[in-house]
């Protein structure tokens, strides 16, 4: 069977400046896949490269069968591949609710057959809120949130487009060690509901709790793919990441 994603040769250069050199990826469907590296490391560009923000000189992607290479952002995400920001980025003037009304017209309402009425899109808001713990704060502004509160309303938006896949850019980065908990459940309990995920983190007990499989990247290539307890006993990964 095909991978969910699958990404070959892939390349990207800002002038002089090698950022991704020759990465394959496969990520399975329902996969948890955590990946890892320093500053620095094309993390953030094959996470842009992957979702239509920066296009790759190299290479090629494929998700879910279909070639990705010159889609815009949007179209990869009305196909099912979505993302949430390290630095969450709600509309400051809308409602909590509003803020997923978004991507629930603009993502899901311009698939084929997936227009949502009124009654339903306030449903689905809801039922997205109640999931991540925020359905008493429905009608209020996200300035009015707690820093976890913003994160678990970034993924909400994020599952608001009813992905496939979910790239979870740092999202514990800067919480408490009770607060990284929630996050990891909650990141679980979307698995569980059938969402690929690529976890993206510094934190590493939370990568190590969760994932399935760990990829390394350094100074744009991959230097490790494979189980966790394997990989951080690698020496080149112990030696460019861990050992820092």
């Amino acid at each position: 069977m095909a991978a969910l994603l699958e990404v070959r040769d892939l390349s990207k250069r800002f002038g002089g400046f090698v950022a991704l050199e020759g990465i394959d990826l496969d990520v399975n469907q329902g996969e948890r896949l955590g990946l890892i590296g320093p500053n620095g490391s094309g993390k953030s560009t094959l996470v842009n490269c992957l979702c239509g923000t920066l296009r790759n000189e190299t290479g090629n992607v494929h998700f879910d069968g279909l070639a990705m290479d010159g889609l815009s952002a949007h179209r990869r995400a009305r196909l099912g591949l979505a993302r949430s920001f390290q630095l969450p980025r709600p509309f400051p003037s809308l409602s909590i609710a509003d803020n997923l009304r978004i991507p629930l017209l603009y993502v899901v309402g311009a698939r084929p057959g997936g227009g949502l009425g009124e009654a339903a899109l306030e449903a689905r808001a809801g039922e997205l809120l109640a999931m991540v713990g925020l359905a008493d704060k429905a009608r209020r502004l996200p300035g009015d949130l707690t820093q976890i509160e913003m994160r678990k309303l970034e993924l909400a938006r994020a599952m608001a487009g009813e992905p496939k896949l979910l790239i979870a850019d740092e999202a514990m980065a800067g919480l408490s060690p009770t607060e990284v908990d929630d996050i990891l459940a909650l990141l679980a309990q979307l698995n569980e509901a059938g969402v690929t995920i690529i976890l993206i983190e510094h934190i590493m007990r939370a990568v190590m709790n969760f994932s399935e499989r760990l990829v390394v990247l350094v100074a744009g290539h991959k230097i490790a793919d494979g189980k966790p307890e394997d990989v951080i006993r690698n020496a080149a990964v112990v030696e460019a990441y861990l050992g820092q």
